[in-house]
């Protein structure tokens, strides 16, 4: 059964649960909360829990053992998850203070153990966690509240569970925890639980994408797909190649080195990989709007001009200059949709296919392996979309993840040769897909179809794409949530039980 968290984080988040609601509950029909589910988003791997209720200092302090444990982004996400649990409860209520009423809590202090000092964050970087609850009773014991996690992201997971754990009561105007005690052990299913963000097809304001970030802490996915250029704009400064950010709707809808810089880090304080994409050689109208030279003509301006040494210079200075902000093992190469029109029809590329023997097939192919070369050479792991593996799999670098889209049945083909996979079903997995309900999204399966475990193990995971075409900074998340939870809980939580 498909469950979801009630507790909200914040405005969004509660607005979010309300949207669940609605779609989980017949209007007619009134609701009440079942107490025998459990109320954890997603839903930890191992648990166990009692019916006792315990109490919450709103002083909770932090206590660290182990190597990791003084890490400034255990320190800065203890304190922002405090800010999301007492956000009513900020001390003594005015009722205690007029009744002088002294309260004793039973949780008073959070202990969390981190047994590695490495923040280096890669894929597959260990995010397991177990939290313990229980109640003290003024008896000596382990600790009433404590998160043992081997890294430093563990230990964010562990703080968000907690936090979904703590629920503020309108009665007695405190912080409790129902069902103690606690005994979580948790681990992701899947090491790639990815969000796509288009800011091509509308541009999105830093604070709005650090809004999305957050929120995809909430859900504990831990990969942003920047999807940051395309045919409409180029809003990223390259700073080898100035005129590139010319293809910007406006000289205010940019992001500077600075600004990408800080969204990489603003994702890492919570335990979030950000995935680049710069797509070649479809989807790249905007880039001639600064470098003319790399449309096949200045009436037909895409795919990029194959037959120009300046176009792979191009592409190398960009992946340089944008290797020094993502420092994530994956870069998206994109490959899809290329219509080869302008190649065939403009008479200097035309020229240059017949003096080296190449269809225009060809040189697509011939265009993402070179980008994939270069890529390769700036030490990253080349993601491109199903296109080039439906069209030329045995050439393609054995290092290549494949990026499923256009429908189920590619992620088997494609580890049956040895490829790494991502799934997105489009069917399923495209929020700009409003038609699509949040069960079909949680239906849709990552492993359909692959029964070999090795087979299986090279399924990296999964990601929701939120194409821009229809989505901007006012509906944005309402667009991403709370279907995107849906998957969350299937990238996290593998269940046989699916909902109707």
């Amino acid at each position: 059964m498909l469950l979801f968290s009630l507790k909200p984080h914040c405005k969004l988040t509660f607005l979010v649960s309300l949207l669940w609601l609605s779609l989980l509950v017949d209007s007619n029909s009134g609701f009440e909360l079942d107490e025998s589910l459990t109320y954890i988003w997603p839903l930890p791997s191992e648990f166990t829990s009692g019916n006792q209720t315990l109490t919450v200092d709103p002083t909770l302090s932090l206590s660290v053992l182990g190597k990791g444990g003084y890490s400034k982004i255990l320190k800065e996400g203890f304190e922002r998850y405090k800010k999301i649990i007492f956000k009513h409860a900020s001390g003594i209520s005015l009722f205690q203070k007029w009744r002088g009423i002294r309260s004793v809590y039973d949780v008073s202090e959070l202990r969390i153990i981190v047994n590695s000092d490495s923040e280096e964050l890669q894929l597959g970087v260990d995010e397991s966690y177990a939290l313990f609850l229980a109640k003290n009773d003024g008896k000596p014991i382990v600790g009433a509240a404590t998160i043992e996690a081997n890294t430093v992201y563990g230990a964010l997971r562990g703080l968000e569970t907690f936090s979904q754990m703590c629920a503020f009561d309108y009665e007695t105007k405190s912080v409790q925890i129902y069902k103690a005690p606690w005994y979580i052990k948790d681990n992701p299913r899947f090491a790639f639980r990815g969000l796509l963000l288009d800011t091509s097809r509308h541009y999105l304001p830093i604070d709005v994408i650090k809004q999305i970030i957050e929120s995809m802490s909430y859900a504990k996915l831990n990969v942003l797909h920047w999807h940051i250029i395309d045919e409409e704009s180029f809003p990223l400064e390259v700073p080898s190649y100035p005129k590139l950010w010319n293809g910007a709707y406006t000289k205010w809808e940019r992001y500077t080195v600075e600004d990408a810089s800080e969204i990489v880090s603003f994702a890492k304080m919570r335990g979030i990989h950000v995935m680049a994409e710069v797509d070649v050689p479809g989807h790249a109208e905007s880039w001639g709007a600064g470098y003319p030279d790399l449309w096949p003509s200045s009436s037909c301006r895409e795919p990029l001009d194959v037959s120009k040494n300046f176009t792979f210079e191009l592409i190398s200075g960009i992946l340089s200059d944008i290797r020094k902000i993502f420092p994530f093992e994956l870069f998206h190469l994109g490959g899809d949709e290329v219509h080869t029109d302008c190649w065939t029809s403009t008479p200097h590329i035309k020229q240059w296919l017949n003096d080296h023997k190449m269809t225009a097939k060809e040189a697509y192919q011939y265009f993402v392996l070179k980008a994939q070369e270069i890529a390769i050479s700036k030490d990253w792991t080349p993601v491109n979309w199903e296109e080039t593996f439906n069209s030329f799999p045995s050439k393609l670098n054995p290092r290549t993840v494949v990026h499923n889209w256009l429908g189920p049945g590619v992620c088997p083909k494609a580890v049956a040769k040895g490829f790494k996979c991502i799934f997105s079903n489009q069917g399923a997995w495209y929020l700009d897909h409003l038609d699509v309900p949040w069960n079909e999204v949680y239906n849709a399966e990552p492993l359909e179809g692959i029964n070999n475990v090795s087979e299986q193990n090279l399924v990296l995971g999964g990601e929701v794409c939120m194409w821009g075409e229809t989505a901007d900074a006012s509906n944005v998340q309402q667009t991403i949530w709370p279907r995107a939870a849906a998957a969350a809980d299937k990238f996290h939580f593998f269940s046989t039980n699916t909902p109707s």
